[in-house]
């Protein structure tokens, strides 16, 4: 089954294009009105992409240069050169000059951020892959804004989205890069919290490897673990997308492994439905016991993709049938696999992010499942995952699928708090300005005034570690309380229980030399170092890939197959990315 699986793989991945390079821009007409849906050829590689619904383009390309074809209804066509190292602003004039230039209705904007220029636009798209438009988060003054927070969540979807362009010979659309969801997939330095208490709160002051003269605080939030012979028994739907765009072997394929893969591991108290949406949407298989692990395994095989993809009617048919067989006090959960192209009814994200808002108060979890390249949206099942109370993977391969689905099984699907999300309030008289390293938000939140941070759902024995990049207060001029650097509160609540509940936590001030870290700290720090440079964050000066690599490989462990696939793919990104322009600070020899 394994050596089957590796050959699987093995296939996908010769199959994969290689990319080097990427070319963003933005296409308009002569009236600066932006232009949606235009087809772009591009001619290295006959490839045939679209400009997205805002005008906007990101395309993965095998060289610095490349020649586009452009072409619109109403409109001329064109062919230009291009470099990728340019931002491509683009016009386009209208076929007739008598007529109207732009045949495009103008939509309304839900919101705007004022002075942002084309060129910091960050929502790219790869193909007709989609990603959310986040805003780095940036130094904080510590005197005017003392207190910031962040959602407690297990999303680990990045780190296996990144190898895969990886693995790919790809860049990587900045947006696809969440550096807490990097943090995540490695869980590290677990450690059982307190008999009477949800959580465990631990933090650690060091030096910034990245910033001389900044530092670094790790902030750790370990989750009891269930007792196994007390795991709630579980009602899960599995909501597959059967549609005609799943007809590739990292597809339903790669998904009828995986969840056969978890069928093995269920229980006879265990329930299992399967809803699946393509040419129509209907119960494949009705409410059955884990008993009967050779009808559910029968039901797997059966599905056959084809058909268009009403995602909407799927989800709230899913809904229903965890509604109609209801544990009270158990694990009730949608599981959502798809490659996230909805075309039939409600497909924006913001009217599927209000259909699952109206079935999380049912007391259904909502875990998503992505698969799949090239129409892949992330951003989709990004927001469906956070407004429905559950948890967001992607399965590049199948052993990303056995170890979101069988290893992690119950961090993945049971739950152990609800709504928790961590306020963490600086001490000025030590710290000058702070900024959080990752949980980035999107831009269209950040405009909104009536915006408010939400908790998240987190599993049965996770560790979230979360890092700050810290300004501290010159030594002169350091006042007040010099043992604790910031007070951190931990809002949540239990699952099927309304009260909220709170914990308190103080970090020390007190550092410790980066070299003399626990090994998992010095780890951590190589991965934020690897986001950042794959981001091309402003913050990240003064390393680049060597630094990440040599981090790294001294805080390992030789025998962590997980580390030390880490290190192969910071090796992987420092060959596609070339040279950073970075100064070199390390010595070989040190």
């Amino acid at each position: 089954m394994k050596s089957a699986l590796l050959l699987l793989l093995s296939v996908l991945l010769s199959l994969s294009p290689r990319a080097q390079y990427y070319l963003r821009g933005e296409i308009k007409d002569q009236n600066n009105s932006l232009l949606p849906d235009v087809k772009i050829l591009l001619h290295s590689s006959g490839y045939l992409y679209h400009s997205g619904s805002s005008g906007a383009f990101g395309i993965p390309i095998p060289q610095t240069s490349d020649t586009l074809t452009l072409s619109a209804e109403g409109f001329q066509t064109i062919t230009l050169r291009v470099e990728a190292s340019t931002y491509q602003t683009i016009v386009m004039k209208a076929a007739h000059a008598s007529l109207p230039s732009t045949p495009v209705t103008k939509k309304s904007l839900l919101s705007l951020t004022k002075d942002l220029r084309a060129s910091d636009r960050k929502g790219w798209t790869v193909g007709a892959e989609t990603y959310s438009s986040l805003v780095e988060n940036d130094f904080v003054p510590a005197t005017r804004f003392p207190e910031t927070g962040f959602a407690v969540t297990i999303d680990k979807a990045s780190y296996s989205n990144v190898r895969r362009f990886l693995n790919m010979g790809s860049t990587i659309p900045p947006d696809a890069v969440r550096i807490e969801e990097l943090l995540n997939y490695f869980n590290f330095g677990y450690v059982d919290p307190p008999r009477d208490s949800c959580f465990m709160l631990h933090s650690n002051l060091s030096d910034c490897p990245w910033s001389p003269g900044h530092e670094l605080l790790f902030l750790q939030v370990c989750a009891r673990k269930l007792d196994p012979s007390r795991i709630p028994p579980a009602n899960l739907v599995f909501l597959v997308d059967v549609s005609g765009s799943m007809d590739l072997p990292n597809k339903l394929p790669l998904l009828k492994s995986a969840f056969k893969l978890l069928v093995n591991t269920l229980r006879p108290i265990d329930t299992v439905s399967i809803v699946t949406y393509g040419s129509s949407v209907a119960i494949s298989l009705q409410p059955t016991s884990g008993l009967e692990q050779k009808k559910i395994l029968e039901a797997i095989e059966d599905l056959a993709p084809g058909g268009a993809t009403p995602g909407e009617a799927g989800i709230r048919a899913a809904y229903r049938v965890a509604k109609s067989q209801l544990i009270k006090g158990g694990n009730n959960r949608v599981i959502l696999a798809t490659d996230g192209d909805f075309n039939e009814g409600e497909t924006s994200e913001e009217e599927l992010e209000k259909l699952v808002t109206q079935y999380k108060d049912w007391g259904v979890y909502l875990t998503c499942l992505g698969v799949g390249m090239g129409n892949y949206k992330d951003s989709k099942l990004e927001a469906l995952a956070k407004k429905g109370n559950g948890n967001f993977a992607y399965l590049d391969n199948a052993m990303e699928a056995e170890k979101v689905l069988v290893r992690e099984f119950t961090q993945t699907v049971y739950a152990v708090a609800d709504d928790a999300y961590l306020n963490i309030s600086f001490n000025p008289g030590l710290v000058k300005d702070y900024r959080l390293i990752g949980f980035d938000n999107k831009e269209k939140v950040l405009s909104d005034s009536l915006s408010q941070l939400q908790g998240g759902e987190v599993g049965s024995g996770h560790s979230l570690l979360a890092l700050f990049e810290v300004v501290p207060v010159d030594a002169d001029s350091a006042r007040g309380n010099a043992d604790r650097l910031a007070r951190v509160v931990l809002n949540y609540r239990l699952p099927d229980d309304h009260l909220p509940r709170v914990s308190y936590y103080e970090c020390s001030s007190q550092l410790t030399p980066f070299e003399k870290l626990q090994p998992c700290y010095r780890f951590a720090s190589s991965i934020a170092l690897f986001g950042g440079l794959l981001k091309k964050s402003r913050f990240i000066k003064q390393a680049d890939w060597r630094d990440a690599i040599l981090m790294a490989e001294r805080a390992s462990d030789p025998g962590d197959e997980m580390q030390q696939e880490f290190i192969a793919l910071i090796e992987k990104a420092r060959k596609i990315y070339g040279k950073s322009g970075h100064r070199r600070r390390h010595d070989e020899e040190n």
